[in-house]
């Protein structure tokens, strides 16, 4: 077991941080072509979670390992859980931290096919509760444009430069030989909520994954911890402001 995915806090750690902040990071467990492994996206959360909890100080929790990956049913090896047990989950985890003491969470998410947690924070910011999500498009799009990224977001799918290269910094070990002549692109995936992944890509790969690096992934992560400050600062303050104008 690669204690390095689970904080090795004790209760006295958590008490003497103080924090008010929580971090959870939430994957899956689901395909990632021939040359990532099936817990690639919950590598690259809890990369990014303890990149961000070596800048603040955040209570950094385990991660949610297996998530929403339907689209992925066509490989083996992929597992997912439903909308609504996901949502229970969060739900449940940040009640349980309030209880104790920890009003805000910050749920960090690294697979795109957990949609339904931006409703679990949308529901709980309605109800008064503190949660964010993260990173949001335009914090990817910033860590992008710093590391030298040059696959767009958009043909950045799957398995491609971003991902790739998260893992060559953060887990060079676990990246199987073959990226190199992995890529493949299908920008147009109008229909993917219907027909899955396999409809679009044989290999499980959609982006560029001979573009990666570790240096790219090292600013990847870098870049994302500065885009949290905003974050931070918001769930961290003892008040939340909200405007009398609400968005539509």
């Amino acid at each position: 077991m690669d204690v390095s995915l689970v904080p090795t806090d004790t209760s006295d750690n958590v008490r003497e941080r103080g924090s008010k902040v929580a971090v959870l990071p939430v994957g899956s467990y689901e395909q990632h072509g021939p040359h990532l492994p099936l817990a690639t996206d919950t590598l690259v959360a809890c990369a990014v979670a303890r990149e961000m909890a070596a800048a603040y100080p955040v209570h950094l929790l385990p991660p949610v390992t297996i998530g929403c990956s339907h689209e992925h049913a066509d490989w083996p090896g992929t597992v997912s859980i439903s909308a609504v047990t996901l949502h229970a989950v969060v739900r449940d985890i940040a009640d349980s931290l309030r209880r104790s003491g920890v009003e805000s969470l910050v749920v960090v998410n690294g697979h795109g096919g957990n949609y339904v947690l931006g409703n679990v924070v949308q529901e709980s910011s309605a109800r008064g509760e503190r949660m964010a999500l993260f990173p949001a498009a335009e914090d990817w799009e910033a860590a992008r444009q710093r590391a030298g990224v040059v696959t767009s977001l958009l043909t950045d799918m799957h398995a491609g430069e971003i991902e790739t290269s998260i893992l060559l910094h953060a887990h060079p070990e676990l990246v199987r030989p073959g990226y190199e002549a992995a890529d493949f692109v299908a920008d147009d995936r109008r229909h993917l909520l219907s027909l899955g992944m396999s409809a679009y890509t044989a290999s499980g790969v959609i982006g560029r994954p001979s573009l990666g690096s570790a240096e790219k992934g090292k600013e990847l992560l870098a870049g994302l911890a500065d885009s949290f400050a905003d974050c931070f600062a918001l769930l961290a303050a003892e008040t939340v402001a909200v405007s009398d104008e609400a968005p539509a």
